[in-house]
């Protein structure tokens, strides 16, 4: 028995023996919970290859196949086919529909997203599901009111923090792009979120970024940034770039930490903070800060207030300073290269279909 069949004789007998205890209701909703929020599972798929090929564009979905793509579990060679099935017990739309793979030298058995993960994780069931569900920052099944919990409420100083509104109240929101140089204030074009992840993620601003941080002269860094770097207006779409020219909000508020001690301690922080979505989060051009969008309801209160408040309760609860420059609806934020960047995974749906 060569290596490979070994392989597939023992993950059968593994996967024999899930069978052996049937999962609980808990589990089967947790499981579908994560499949509606990772497009089948693909985001599944899509996370774990990029654990493994960071600098990679890990899949690509032409119609319901991403054809084949490189498995880590096979030597990394490009025998892994995944793809979306569509089950067939009702025979209608209502049918579900999952993300699915398998391997053209059979390396691994054939599977769905959750099997994929086994492999990697080596963990099944409850504990499986409870790490995607972290491991994505899915936060499925949490409570999170900032109000029901009386050890972390905070009287903030200006006003009460609302609570950060679901995805689907603010949808495809955008916000205008400017090209720069910062004295350009004329946007070329409203954009979404994915845009300017994708950007970001991307090449397209590494050279720019690598230079400004080779610079040691702090007025000369300013300067090169300010006449090199795009920027966006996170807070909305505007004709010009300032306040009084905003035609519509985008529902969305940029928190920028400068001079941070532990970048990646805040980062971490912020994605699981307890009472806030991260839609977008970056280090800032400089590699010594943070730019953190969240979703606010401005039908509460202003967006001036909102930003107050959120700034107070990041200070108490996180002991760092927001940026006062986030007040103003119409702040620029510069654009850098960051390939560690993190989207909320709700909008990594519409990137299979673009």
């Amino acid at each position: 028995m060569n290596a490979i069949s070994k392989e597939i004789s023992c993950q059968r007998e593994q996967n024999s023996n899930l069978f052996e205890v049937m999962p609980s209701a808990a589990d089967i909703a947790l499981s579908e919970s994560i499949l509606n929020k990772t497009h089948y599972g693909l985001t599944i798929y899509s996370h774990i290859l990029r654990l493994y090929y960071p600098d990679e564009v890990v899949l690509r979905l032409i119609e319901r196949d991403c054809g084949l793509c490189r498995n880590p579990f096979n030597s990394n060679k490009e025998t892994l086919h995944i793809f979306i099935e569509k089950e067939n017990v009702l025979g209608n739309a209502f049918d579900k529909e999952l993300a699915r793979h398998e391997d053209s030298e059979n390396a691994i058995l054939a599977g769905d997203a959750f099997g994929f993960a086994e492999l990697h994780y080596q963990q099944n069931g409850d504990e499986l599901l409870k790490t995607l569900n972290k491991e994505l920052h899915l936060r499925i099944g949490e409570q999170r009111n900032f109000y029901a919990n009386a050890q972390k409420s905070l009287a903030c100083s200006e006003t009460s923090l609302p609570q950060s509104p679901p995805l689907g109240d603010f949808g495809g929101c955008l916000f205008s792009f400017f090209k720069a140089p910062i004295s350009n204030t004329k946007p070329h074009k409203a954009v979404g979120l994915l845009q300017i992840y994708n950007a970001i993620k991307g090449d397209y601003y590494k050279e720019r970024t690598q230079k400004l941080r080779a610079i040691s002269d702090i007025a000369q860094a300013r300067k090169f940034k300010a006449s090199t770097f795009d920027y966006c207006t996170f807070s909305g779409v505007f004709t010009a770039r300032n306040d009084k020219s905003l035609t519509k909000h985008s529902g969305l508020l940029c928190l920028d930490f400068d001079h941070l001690n532990s970048i990646e301690m805040l980062f971490n922080q912020l994605l699981k903070d307890d009472y806030f979505d991260t839609q977008l989060l970056f280090r800032s051009p400089s590699g010594n800060g943070l730019k953190w969008i969240i979703a606010i309801d401005t039908t509460e209160t202003t967006h001036g207030n909102y930003f107050a408040s959120v700034a107070n309760y990041i200070s108490q609860t996180y002991g760092v300073a927001v940026d006062k420059s986030g007040r103003d609806i119409s702040r620029a934020c510069f654009l850098p290269h960051d390939p560690q960047a993190f989207i909320n995974p709700v909008y990594l749906k519409k990137l299979w279909f673009i």
